[in-house]
């Protein structure tokens, strides 16, 4: 299994690190690849048939849906950073060499929900390597699972 240290350099490296990840956790998934600067979200203006970067590389991006609870979503980046959905609570910038570490941390409960009465406010909170924590607003709405981990 990729630890949470490794270095991912390229999407289809994080995509097998999510495919070695979810059948660690007897996870379905579900991946869908963009590649071409024509094809990814983030390089709409690429122009008509440009398919290369400036450098000739072709950008990939990957659009990955694992099962289970929570619902969890992953959009890789061409620039090694990642939009990670956890029952509809965005977390956008989380370096790709983070994700898997980001997911187990999710999968093997060490993730958390924090809650304020006044103003109300709720964040998920996602430790990380390096005695780092991914705080992330949530809002008034928890799922099931969300609410189960308010501390």
């Amino acid at each position: 299994m990729i630890s949470g240290m490794d270095h991912l350099p390229t999407t289809e490296a994080a995509v097998t690190a999510l495919r070695a990840l979810a059948d660690a956790y007897g996870r379905e998934i579900e991946v869908t690849h963009d590649i071409g600067a024509d094809r990814t979200s983030r390089r709409t203006a690429a122009g008509v048939g440009v398919t290369t970067d400036p450098d000739g590389s072709l950008p990939h991006e990957a659009y990955v849906e694992l099962g289970g609870s929570p619902q969890v979503s992953v959009r890789l980046y061409p620039d090694d950073d990642a939009l990670i959905t956890v029952d509809g609570v965005q977390c956008p910038d989380i370096a790709r060499d983070d994700v898997p570490a980001f997911l187990r941390s999710l999968y093997e409960d060490h993730a958390w929900v924090t809650g304020r009465r006044f103003p109300p406010s709720h964040h998920l909170m996602v430790p990380l390597p390096g005695d780092r924590v991914h705080k992330e607003f949530i809002g008034l709405l928890l799922s099931p699972w969300l609410a189960d981990r308010v501390r």
